[in-house]
Order: C-alpha cells, then structure tokens, then sequence
C-alpha cells in the first residue's frame, strides 16, 4: 500500500509547474526529478487526471498524489535500537530519539524510522505493496523532534489509523522548552508555504489552512518556560511556527527560533517533545495513552526550571 496525499492547489501555486509544486511542497520529502517520475507514470493527477511535468493547475484545483518507490530505489533493513512504548500485532509505538528521520529521503537514504521498522517487523514488506515507499507510517515528526510514534504493520491498520488522524480522533499533546512566558491559551492562525522561502512554513491570512493549537504553561523562570502543546489540527511545523507566531519560539529552533538564544544555551535542536498520543486502538477498540520519557536533552532544562522553584 503506498502513501497518498490529497490537496488543492493554493493561491499562491496557480499557474505553477505541477513537478515545482510538488517539489516545493514536499522539500524535505523527495526531489524534483522523483515527483517527474511520479508524473510520468500517472501517480500524480489534477482533478482525476493525469497531466504532463511541465502542466499548470489553476488555485482549487485538487492534486492526488501516491508515493511510491522508484524502481532504483530499495528500503534496506537496518537494525536499529528502537525504543518501544506499545506494540501488538496490529500496532508498533516508539519513542523517538532527536536526529532520527522518519521515512527515508534525498540526503537520508539510510537510517530512517523505516529502515529500523522492516528489520524490527521482519515480514511487514511482504503485507504491503512492494513498491511502498512508506510502509506501515501514518504520521511523521521532524527529524530534530523526539517523542510518540506510531506505524501499522499491515495496510488495513495502517489506512484506519490514518483515519483516525486524518478526522482528528487521536490527542496528540507535546512538551516544549521555549523562550519567554506565553500566558495559557489557543492559536487559531493559518499556515501555508512561506512566499519566498518554500522550505519554510508561515502564518497566512490568505491561502493558508486552518491550524488550531492550545497550549499551557507549566512552569517558567521569566525567560524559557515549559508549555504543554495540545495539537488540534496537524500542519507541517505547526507547534513552531505558532510559538514563533506568538514571539516565544521553541527554544532550540534553527529554522523559527532566535539564534542567538540558541546559542546562548547551547541547544543544537528544537526543544520539541510528542509526550503523548490517545487514540482507540483501531483494530481491538482499546483506548490506548501512549507517553514517551523526555529525552536528556530536555530532562537538562526541566531541572534548571524545577531548581528555580525551590
């Protein structure tokens, strides 16, 4: 079973090159010349179609696209330590380490959530399509953020659970160590490609999508804080972008943050932590509260902020 997006082309991608757009978008995903392969045979269409490389679609057309590998391309198990939370026959829950890539990409082939999950399940390949580039992931987390994740190990577990995140029936709370003293509350701002620098995300009025974020704060010493993030809606970068859109960016952060503060502190990654995912397990109806540890990096200024307090 391969992976498929669907989405409508934006304001500011009408009248672009449909292999640009899918570049653009998808910039931390796959090159241009892989989205062209796409393209060419018929994985990508516009409005039920399939089109030319060089085809322009209009602002509300809408994009199906299905990830697949390309015939050089061959996922290679590698056995990796991974720290499990939860797993069945069904399911397998993780804890993240930072600096981990979740499936692979231009730049990392190798090393990958994925990679570590085909040598984890030896037979999950076998239950998908062969040409799955993606097989059992439902949902990713940032290279540099840690925490709660969870893949399929059979393709009706994996398309039910995307259900669930894709209808928002799994709570999704994060911890993040950020800068300054956010008072507790909700960001309701939508976020779409940044207008010139398509690798960064943005809050836009215009030709952005609904992102809702809650958060509140646990604990501070005036200039970092601890807020736990609850994620009502799922955009790339969301918690990031949000907290840079409230002036209190994630600690850490090399692309929304303040890099000077980073360098004061010495962090070398965002300070951003998946604490915990529910959900109903798809296939046993159980109800599941999946919690990752912190990892050493954030237990460091978990203990700063807790010595400020006593």
């Amino acid at each position: 079973m391969s992976e498929i997006e669907i989405f409508k082309i934006s304001e500011d991608e009408d009248d672009t090159r449909i292999d640009k757009i899918l570049a653009n978008r998808y910039s931390d995903v796959r090159s241009r010349s892989y989205f062209q392969y796409l393209i060419n045979n018929e994985f990508v269409t516009i409005n039920g179609q399939p089109v030319k490389k060089q085809f322009r679609p209009l602002q509300g057309d809408e994009v199906r696209i299905e990830f697949v590998l390309t015939p050089e391309l061959k996922l290679q198990p590698e056995e990796i330590p991974l720290d499990v939370i939860y797993e069945d026959d069904y399911l397998l829950a993780i804890n993240k380490p930072a600096g981990m890539v979740v499936h692979p990409a231009p730049g990392n082939w190798s090393g990958t959530f994925v990679n570590a999950l085909i040598h984890h399940c030896k037979d999950i390949e076998s239950r998908f399509f062969q040409q799955s580039a993606r097989p059992g992931i439902v949902h990713r987390l940032d290279k540099e953020t840690s925490g709660v994740l969870i893949a399929a190990k059979d393709p009706r577990t994996q398309q039910k659970l995307t259900e669930l995140f894709s209808s928002r029936q799994v709570k999704k709370v994060y911890f993040a160590i950020c800068l300054g003293s956010p008072k507790e509350g909700e960001v309701n701002a939508p976020i779409g490609r940044h207008p010139i620098n398509r690798k960064k995300m943005c809050v836009r009025e215009e030709g952005g999508r609904e992102a809702i974020t809650q958060f509140k704060l646990l604990t501070t010493d005036g200039k970092i804080s601890l807020l736990s993030i609850n994620l009502i809606t799922g955009r790339t970068h969301q918690i990031r972008v949000h907290m840079k859109h409230l002036g209190t960016p994630v600690l850490g952060d090399a692309t929304y943050g303040n890099i000077q503060q980073n360098q004061r502190y010495q962090v070398k990654r965002q300070l951003l932590h998946a604490r915990t995912l529910q959900l109903t397990h798809p296939m046993t109806g159980e109800v599941l509260t999946l919690t990752a540890d912190f990892p050493d990096d954030i237990k460091q200024f978990l203990d700063k902020l807790h010595q400020q307090h006593n």
